[in-house]
């Protein structure tokens, strides 16, 4: 669960001095009903945070749908009642957090579901490549997605950089005796690299920035040898909406895309007062 002193910070950004606006112009002692709608339809998240901060604020929320759900256009999904000033405060710092995890949501679900008719034992995951990882990798799990890891202390992944000072043998041993208890992923480019990893002992294999038929060769290279059902396939890089099919057709365990959450569209939702 996301803490509400991490959801404070955005509010505290948004409003550091208060709302000078609505403290002008706004009664101090005036209440108001208020509706959040969803714009367009599709995977609603950050339903849950933003009631959150609602509540924190004194408003009154009724909830209309539940996180994880898909709206239509014009569906209400929460209802507002309390100080007219606190609604507002919280306005925008709420709408951009459902807009940014209904966004990832919505994308992940449409992912997922586009490859499930054609290999249902392929996972899609996001990837690191965001600065709200809290907000979006909750997201990607509401979205029928793998959040991948969320940090660097979570799992071990050794990367190009780290080939770079380390030879590949030698970092998967090193990491072996680090801990036992960690996953071991290797990120690779080459069908040489893909078979030193998995003949080291690596669990899982990142095949990043392949073609598909790269990808073949590497699977049908680790069958040869009896390897392929001793590790994990990952492919990862240049993956988009367009092209992920042909990825999916592969005998591949997970496809990770940064696209999930670094260019990502906004969900469109609005907060709207109630006049009586």
């Amino acid at each position: 669960m996301i803490s509400l002193s991490y959801l404070l910070r955005f509010l505290e950004e948004d409003a550091p001095f208060g709302d000078i606006t609505s403290e002008a112009i706004i009664p101090k002692t005036l209440d108001a009903k208020a509706v959040i709608i969803a714009k367009q339809s599709g995977v609603v998240a950050g339903l849950e945070e933003a009631k959150m901060l609602f509540e924190h604020c004194g408003v009154k929320v009724k909830q209309r749908v539940q996180d994880g759900q898909e709206v239509k256009k014009g569906q209400i999904l929460m209802e507002l009642e309390g100080n007219a000033r606190k609604i507002l405060l919280v306005e925008r710092t709420a709408l951009n957090i459902i807009g940014r995890m209904s966004g990832v949501a919505t994308q992940t679900r449409k992912l997922v579901e586009r490859i499930r008719g054609i290999n249902p034992k392929v996972r899609v995951a996001g990837t690191r490549k965001s600065l709200l990882k809290p907000l979006d990798k909750k997201a990607i799990l509401l979205g029928g997605g793998e959040p991948h890891r969320f940090s660097l202390s979570d799992a071990i992944l050794i990367k190009d950089n780290h080939l770079a000072l380390v030879p590949l043998e030698e970092a998967i041993k090193r990491a072996r005796a680090f801990s036992v208890y960690k996953v071991v992923e290797v990120e690779v480019e080459s069908l040489e690299d893909a078979l030193k990893a998995a003949r080291a002992g690596a669990d899982v294999i990142m095949l990043d920035n392949m073609t598909p038929k790269q990808i073949e060769d590497v699977l049908e290279a680790l069958k040869s040898e009896g390897l392929r059902e001793k590790v994990k396939i990952e492919v990862s890089g240049g993956i988009s909406e367009e092209n992920i099919e042909s990825y999916a057709k592969l005998d591949v365990d997970i496809i990770s895309l940064g696209a999930l959450t670094h260019s990502v569209k906004n969900f469109d939702v609005s907060l709207e007062i109630v006049r009586d």
